[in-house]
């Protein structure tokens, strides 16, 4: 029987502090059930094991990390919505680096809910970027440049590969002004 006041929002919550503050290895069953002071096995009426949790984890990171995104984007068009999009994606995985992490990490190709809340994340950029009148193809090469340049960011600040004292949010922005000078060649046949 499931114990009062223990549902599985509450679970990933308390998951996702463990995530951001230790790193991912950190998230294990002894230390959620410790940080709810609950015993490992009332655990198991709201998840299948350490599998379970982190899948779970993993899709509600991908949700948080796309209701962010959304929000960004929301009233917002062209230049001024990627950078938008892109300052949020930063801010999550500054907020979050753990569950950011393990967001990365969910990418099996058989497990539905990973699957739909990624294409969510696609879909959405795929929408902002539409506003260049990108055609077929482009669209999915300019969707892989954006993710590929707001993680490597990510990434490397994360891991402290950002040694030099000047500004990593003007450093940004740069980096997406390029990437966006290279769409507008794109849209204009360059």
């Amino acid at each position: 029987m499931p114990r009062m006041g223990l549902d599985l929002q509450t679970i990933l919550e308390a998951a996702a502090e463990i995530a951001d503050e230790q790193g991912i290895g950190a998230v294990t069953l002894a230390t959620l059930a410790k940080k709810l002071n609950v015993r490992s096995p009332s655990l198991y009426n709201h998840i299948e094991g350490l599998t379970g949790l982190r899948k779970k984890l993993a899709v509600h990171g991908m949700e948080l990390l796309y209701n962010k995104l959304a929000d960004a984007a929301i009233g917002r068009s062209q230049d001024d919505a990627v950078h938008s999009v892109a300052d949020a994606y930063i801010a999550f995985a500054r907020k979050h680096p753990g569950l950011y992490e393990l967001t990365l990490n969910a990418s099996d190709p058989d497990d539905h809910d990973i699957q739909l809340a990624g294409k969510r994340i696609v879909d959405l950029t795929v929408q902002v970027l539409n506003g260049y009148g990108l055609e077929n193809d482009e669209v999915i090469h300019a969707v892989r440049g954006i993710r590929s340049i707001l993680h490597g960011f990510s990434s490397l600040e994360h891991k402290g590969g950002f040694g030099l004292p000047l500004d990593m949010d003007h450093s940004l922005h740069l980096l997406i002004d390029s990437f966006l000078a290279g769409i507008h060649k794109m849209k204009n046949g360059g």
